[in-house]
């Protein structure tokens, strides 16, 4: 019986606990799921390609049927390159909807053998961003919540604390 795959490409910088539910509930409908840093036009990544990559295999150590890749090209010649007919997609709010439903389009339009399936972030999980981390790691709040240990310790060792002012 031929395997169920998909990837599930993002920047990742860094993954967060949002990515990770999103994961844990694909392997619920895939046999494998492999996690793609992707190329981005993103100018200024906190982790290089390298260390979001580790951070993630890292992160997903213990969960079975994931693998970790990196691209730097098109996704869709990713999963054309590597037989996957499936893309996975995380939704946080209505707000993402309009943009992934385009590069979905753009997608189907590259390679018509795939799908690309949307996902909800869980109702507890729908706030947080790579950039919210970030954010308020910067500025000393605790964000222990919203990302695996290994992602902490890496932000520890790329952020310096800012304090914030006293009134």
């Amino acid at each position: 019986m031929k395997k169920r795959r998909a990837i599930y490409p993002g920047s990742f910088d860094p993954i967060t606990n949002g990515h990770l539910d999103i994961l844990d509930r694909s392997l619920v409908a895939f046999d494998e799921v492999v996690l793609v840093v992707a190329g981005t036009g993103q100018k200024n990544p906190l982790f290089s390609p390298e260390e979001r990559v580790e951070l993630i295999r890292e992160a997903v150590k213990s969960r079975k049927g994931v693998k970790v890749d990196r691209w730097p090209g098109l996704i869709m010649d990713y999963a054309k390159e590597n037989e996957i007919s499936a893309v996975i997609r995380g939704l946080r709010a209505a707000s993402d909807f309009e943009y992934e439903f385009m590069m979905a389009t753009m997608n189907k339009q590259i390679y018509p053998d795939a799908e690309t399936l949307f996902m909800m972030t869980g109702q507890n999980l729908y706030f947080i961003s790579s950039t919210m981390v970030k954010e308020l790691f910067h500025y000393g709040g605790d964000v222990s919540h919203y990302v695996p240990k290994a992602v902490l310790e890496g932000l520890k060792k790329k952020i310096p604390l800012k304090k914030t002012p006293s009134k």
